[in-house]
């Protein structure tokens, strides 16, 4: 059965998301999910569960690069992987809910 999605695409449910969801959700983005993805994907979960909210770019950024080194911490990266949108992205395939701050 197909996860239940929003009208944008997000889960409606947070606790309806694993592994086969966000390869589906990801496949509607066009992107196959590598190792690099997971990590951030694995990030910003966690980040969640702590604060039941998307990180600011911000404040993501800097996690990423704490956690996984200055070559990982850069928005250019996180576009590189997740397209011109990361935050709406990686939100989406992550299975949250849409950042308060993205369009």
């Amino acid at each position: 059965m197909p996860p239940d999605l929003d009208k944008e695409g997000f889960l409606r449910d947070v606790t309806e998301w694993d592994i086969a969801v966000a390869d589906t959700l990801a496949a509607g983005e066009k992107i196959t999910l590598t190792s690099e993805h997971w990590e951030i994907i694995r990030l910003v979960r966690d980040y969640y569960d702590s604060y039941r909210l998307f990180p600011a770019n911000r404040v993501l950024v800097k996690r990423i690069r704490e956690t996984y080194g200055s070559d990982k911490g850069t928005s250019i990266y996180l576009m590189s992987l997740f397209t011109a949108r990361p935050a709406r992205v990686i939100a989406k395939i992550a299975g949250l809910p849409k950042p308060p701050d993205c369009d």
